[in-house]
C-alpha cells in the first residue's frame, strides 16, 4: 500500500504564492514520476506539472514561468512551487505518483486532493 499525504493548499490572492507538498509513504520501492493535477469545477482533470525519476519535467502551457515542480527523492516528496496565482488556477489539486512497491508491483497512487482558491 502506497499513502500520499499532500499539504499547503489554501486561500490566496490573486499574484500571491503557493507551495503545495506531497510525501509519499508505505510499500515503496522506487518512484518513477511524481506529478500534480488539478480539477476545477465543472472541469476535467488536467496535468498540472510532472517530473520524472531523470528530472525531465512535462508542464502544462498555463501555468509556464509560474510554477514549479520538484521533488526530493530521499524523502519521497514532491512540492509544486505557485506563483503569481491567478483566479483561474482555483482548483483541487491533486498529487499523483507512480512507481514499484516493496513487491515490485506497479503502482499508481493518488492523494485525496487540496484546495486552491485564488480570490480577492
Amino acid at each position: 500500500q502506497v499513502h500520499l499525504e499532500e499539504s499547503g493548499g489554501g486561500l490566496v490572492q490573486p499574484g500571491g504564492s503557493l507551495t503545495l507538498s506531497c510525501t509519499a509513504s508505505g510499500s515503496i520501492f522506487s518512484i518513477n514520476a511524481m506529478a500534480w493535477y488539478r480539477q476545477a469545477l465543472g472541469k476535467e482533470r488536467e496535468l498540472v506539472a510532472r517530473i520524472v525519476s531523470s528530472g525531465s519535467i512535462q508542464s502544462a502551457d498555463s501555468v509556464k514561468g509560474r510554477f514549479t515542480i520538484s521533488r526530493s527523492d530521499t524523502k519521497n516528496t514532491v512540492n509544486l512551487q505557485m506563483n503569481v496565482l491567478k483566479p483561474e488556477d482555483s482548483a483541487v489539486y491533486y498529487c499523483n505518483v507512480g512507481g514499484a512497491s516493496t513487491d515490485f508491483r506497479l503502482f499508481d497512487a493518488w492523494g485525496q486532493g487540496t484546495q486552491v482558491t485564488v480570490s480577492s
